[in-house]
């Protein structure tokens, strides 16, 4: 099962303005090959689905920790999208009866990605930039412990290469933030499947990271993650399973040449992580209704009731 806290992984700045376009591209990291979707529903089901867990137990608790921080993935790219597409958070001005008859949200025609609003609203969905589908053909699960492994050391260099794509289109520091977290994160992945590997056999498949070959500290977004610590650190995301994966993430291990030094730690629990913006409603675009004064009084008192 799994662990739900009402947090991003990361804090992220409100938008500065709105800008549809980018949360198009920032769509690729979401439902792209090598997006967020794509390393969770690998490593998800490589975990549900993998052999001898008893006599294998640091691997699978590698890629059962690994799993639910996926899941947090999925969620902090889900809100950069909404919030670039939303703009600036704003007071609540979320009153009914908007005029619709105006077109006003002509604006949405010349967007990238137009049925982000016309279907969704302004939210994200597994999808690429280009607003294909995410689907399962991207999960591999072969059942092969180093094969399953190798291809998870891929997946992670790819979407690496896909996060430094993708913060080279981004002016907002919302979804440059995005990125930067990410490729510390990402970074992280890439180099605990690769000690795995190591573990397993021999090869030091580690010395082929960074991949591709750009430090960290050539972007500013990822100076704060890099200096707290964030490189060395895997999250258990539970109570008290997955800390058989110390083994592997551990043990003396040192951060990756270029990256600040210190030696690689399991830590307990979960990131600190940042609040989630409330993203105010449009009554015109019906979200969350036309004329929502009736949901908000229900939910107020449900709101007193549960106190």
């Amino acid at each position: 099962m799994f662990l739900r806290i009402d947090k991003l992984q990361a804090d992220l700045p409100a938008p500065k303005k709105q800008d549809p376009n980018a949360a198009a591209a920032l769509q690729e990291l979401l439902g792209g090959k090598y997006g967020e979707m794509s390393t969770l529903g690998n490593y998800m089901f490589q975990s549900f689905n993998f052999r001898s867990k008893a006599k294998l137990r640091p691997f699978y608790s590698l890629v059962a920790a690994i799993t639910a921080e996926e899941l947090g993935h999925v969620e902090l790219v889900s809100n950069g999208v909404s919030m670039l597409n939303a703009g600036p958070d704003m007071p609540a001005n979320e009153k009914g009866g908007a005029d619709i008859t105006d077109a006003p949200f002509s604006a949405m025609q010349d967007i990238r990605l137009a049925g982000s609003f016309l279907a969704n609203g302004g939210g994200a969905m597994p999808m690429n930039s280009n607003a294909a589908s995410w689907n399962m053909d991207m999960v591999t699960t072969t059942g092969n412990v180093v094969f399953d492994l190798l291809h998870n050391f891929h997946l992670e260099c790819g979407a690496r290469i896909h996060k430094l794509r993708v913060y080279e289109t981004m002016t907002e520091p919302t979804g440059r933030e995005v990125c930067g977290y990410l490729l510390v994160r990402g970074s992280v992945h890439a180099h605990a499947y690769a000690l795995a590997l190591k573990k397993l056999t021999g090869v030091a498949i580690e010395q082929m990271l960074p991949t591709p070959n750009i430090n960290l500290d050539k972007i500013p977004e990822c100076q704060k993650y890099l200096a707290e610590g964030s490189h060395r650190r895997l999250y258990r995301f539970s109570p008290d399973d997955y800390k058989e994966m110390a083994g592997i993430w551990g043990g003396g291990e040192q951060a990756l040449p270029g990256d600040p030094p210190g030696e690689l730690e399991v830590v307990d629990g979960y990131p600190e992580g940042g609040k989630i913006h409330d993203l105010t409603g449009q009554a015109a675009a019906f979200s969350p209704e036309y004329a929502p004064e009736e949901m908000f009084e229900i939910a107020s008192k449900l709101y007193s009731a549960s106190r």
